[in-house]
């Protein structure tokens, strides 16, 4: 493989000898990312799974320190630590034995192509032929129902059945989305999970849109992941929301205006979905012209009369 690059670096002898790793998990901090589900899905595999880092990337090149500023740490007198940023690739192993990259780290600001093509080069040498992302987006819903999502693959056929809940739209590009675009024109199976937060849960961690998208990530991938303590902080997560609503009443009256929308909603899409079973009952507009033609040609044989005493 490329050993030689000017937007990452081989960070072990067993990247430069790479075993298989089919899927590639692609996890980009600075865009949109409601509930912190990126951020949380990345530091919880890294946290349970074992890993090892296999190339980084040349952030001078990527990153605008001026637009982002890293934090710095300052004590009393002297400056003791810099948060730099990172955008490395690992190797990781999931609970079931399998293989798979996770790219994980701060979103270029510069040559998105160009990072996209040294993505490539490394998915081509650990022969990555499918590609995965999950992250969440803010959504007039309650936290008090079902957790949302939107899924998304280069072959929607391979999504199965899913009612997308939006049509075509315009959205702010990212690098994380360009790369699914990118390696989906180059031919690898893209895959994607946006999962719907309360949009006033937007800019805190919740749990439940985590589990949400590893469940769907799994499905979707067939990897085996570790979600007890996942679902254990969405427990905690819940029961500070419900705390916090219990101390402002404005809060909790705008949860039950959007609980009372979002059940309105549900019903109706219920009753859509009937309606359309009865319709799928109904006799086509060919089968009602053959029964006519048939009727207006012979009355006794185009079916059967009404039983005797019924009203015609």
């Amino acid at each position: 493989m490329t050993t030689h690059s000017p937007l990452f670096r081989l960070e072990t002898d067993s990247a430069r000898q790479p075993q298989p790793a089919p899927l590639l998990w692609v996890s980009l901090d600075g865009f949109l990312d409601a509930g912190q589900v990126r951020t949380t899905l990345a530091e919880h595999l890294l946290e349970h799974l074992e890993h090892e880092v296999v190339a980084s990337f040349e952030v001078d090149e990527l990153v605008d320190y001026r637009s982002r500023r890293p934090l710095m740490t300052f004590e009393g007198d002297h400056y003791a630590d810099y948060d730099d940023p990172s955008l490395v690739l690992y190797r990781v192993v999931d609970a079931a034995g399998e293989p798979f990259l996770l790219l994980h780290g701060d979103e270029p600001d510069f040559r998105w192509e160009a990072f996209i093509d040294a993505v490539r080069q490394l998915g081509l040498a650990f022969g990555v032929r499918r590609v995965v992302s999950a992250h969440g987006i803010p959504m007039a819903v309650p936290h008090t129902r079902p957790v949302g999502m939107t899924r998304y693959c280069s072959d929607p056929s391979l999504l199965g059945d899913h009612t997308p809940v939006f049509g075509t739209v315009k959205v702010p590009a990212s690098a994380e989305a360009l790369l699914q675009l990118r390696l989906a024109e180059a031919g690898l199976t893209t895959f994607g999970v946006a999962v719907h937060v309360p949009h006033y849960l937007a800019e805190t961690q919740f749990g439940d849109a985590s589990v949400a998208a590893i469940d769907a990530v799994m499905d979707l991938t067939g990897l085996v992941l570790p979600t007890t303590d996942l679902i254990a902080m969405a427990g905690l997560t819940r029961a500070r929301i419900e705390t916090e609503l219990e101390q402002n009443p404005e809060a909790k009256e705008v949860v039950d205006t959007l609980e009372e929308r979002y059940d309105h909603f549900v019903e109706g899409q219920r009753r859509r979905s009937l309606l359309a079973a009865e319709a799928a009952k109904l006799p086509s507009a060919d089968e009602i012209g053959a029964q006519l033609e048939a009727f207006l040609q012979d009355p006794d044989v185009a079916g059967p009369a009404p039983d005797e005493g019924d009203p015609a």
